[in-house]
């Protein structure tokens, strides 16, 4: 595949390896880290896209979700407009319930005015709890799992029972391993009935914990009147979503007063879209950190600029020798920029190892990343550092090959 010249040329780079380990190691410490980082970047990107990814698609990638702003991953980025809009009502949820044909189902969601932060069995509490009021319904939306008890019901709804039921980690920290289902707790100053416990789902950012704590729609608004913040999750019929987003559209236009020549006040957004603006943001996420390595790839490919340099110098004689026995520029050329590239391409390997113990590392900090090594990564990282040493070797390559040998054999 490669002459013997090439060869030859990558066995003298591996022996000038050997004689400066440290030197060598010094010089392409650059290209390591910035090989690593691309590597890790793209690792954690990869199983971030993976983890938010399988939670958005948990309550089907037809699920609407409708609030009164876009919901995503720049959540907390809104206009003023956006914040002063008054939120959607259950009044409204029923309305579409009720006018829109190609919806199968409205979840209805309250969220309380102000945060309830603790929950609390008898010395045990857990702080900072994710409390929700939710139609009965929002156990097939969210594709429920019990590890204990049951979900309530629709009678637990209408009759405002005082029942909750937990997150998984929620339950351990207040109930250790134990079946808490009929065991009373305090929240909030009320005391309510544990009837059953649900099992993690994906729906959570990676590493979060289970903190959900989920109560009868009814009974939200009982205990705490000033609960107004609604989300809504529409299921439209099979295959039917553009047509039931429309008519959601419109429902929502004629029950807000929204004049005709008015943008929505409000918003509808889908698992899809929601995905797309994640790795929107990704991307730009993505080329930033890109940005960041390099840097790292350059402070490398100075070094080995730098490097070869100095081997230029400490081998005149040689060179003199080589061309006096009839060596020609283009060998010259390839022996000194193939030095560079193996070191470079040996750096790139060592930040591949770098890079490949970032996802193994963070499978232990983060188990519910779903972290790995995508190919591309890898091709690139590599890539770029033999990138690296070509583009750099090309300097200290050419001043060898125009060494004169007359004066490189008079060189001391």
């Amino acid at each position: 595949m490669f002459n013997p010249l090439f060869w030859s040329s990558v066995g003298m780079a591996l022996d000038t390896l050997r004689t400066y380990k440290l030197r060598s190691f010094l010089t392409v410490l650059g290209v390591i880290i910035g090989t690593g980082t691309i590597i890790g970047v793209g690792s954690i990107i990869t199983g971030m896209d993976g983890a938010f990814s399988n939670a958005m698609r948990t309550f089907g990638s037809d699920t609407m979700v409708v609030f009164k702003f876009k919901v995503g991953p720049n959540f907390g980025n809104r206009t003023a407009e956006e914040r002063m809009r008054k939120p959607l009502t259950y009044e409204q949820a029923r309305a579409i319930r009720e006018r829109c044909p190609n919806v199968d189902r409205v979840t209805a969601i309250v969220m309380p005015w102000r945060g309830v932060k603790k929950i609390r069995y008898q010395a045990n509490d857990f702080a900072g709890i994710n409390l929700n009021g939710a139609d009965p319904s929002y156990a097939e939306v969210w594709q429920v799992e019990m590890i204990y008890g049951r979900f309530y019901n629709e009678a637990d709804d209408q009759h405002r029972a005082r029942v909750v039921v937990l997150g998984e980690d929620v339950a351990k920290a207040l109930f250790a391993s134990s079946d808490p289902s009929g065991k009373w707790v305090e929240l909030d100053g009320q005391m309510l009935e544990v009837i059953g416990t649900m099992k993690k789902s994906g729906t959570g950012p990676p590493g979060s914990r289970d903190n959900r704590v989920v109560m009868p729609y009814w009974t939200m608004r009982k205990i705490q009147p000033s609960a107004v913040e609604h989300m809504l999750f529409v299921k439209p019929v099979k295959g039917q979503l553009p047509a039931a987003m429309d008519e959601v559209r419109g429902v929502l236009r004629q029950e807000r007063r929204v004049k005709y020549d008015e943008p929505d006040s409000f918003a509808i957004s889908t698992s899809e879209q929601m995905i797309e603006d994640f790795r929107n943001i990704m991307s730009i996420t993505a080329l930033v950190m890109f940005v960041m390595s390099s840097i790292g790839l350059l402070v490398g490919g100075i070094g080995v600029m730098n490097i070869m340099l100095v081997s230029v110098t400490e081998r005149t004689r040689e060179i003199g020798v080589r061309k006096a026995l009839g060596a020609r520029r283009v060998e010259i050329i390839t022996q000194f920029m193939t030095e560079a590239v193996v070191l470079t391409f040996l750096g790139g390997l060592l930040g591949m190892a770098v890079g490949w113990m970032i996802p193994v590392i963070g499978g232990f900090v983060f188990p519910d990343l779903p972290m790995s090594v995508p190919l591309w990564a890898a091709g690139l990282g590599v890539g770029v550092s033999v990138a690296v040493g070509l583009f750099f070797g090309i300097w200290p390559a050419n001043k060898a090959a125009r060494l004169d040998p007359v004066d490189a054999l008079r060189y001391e």
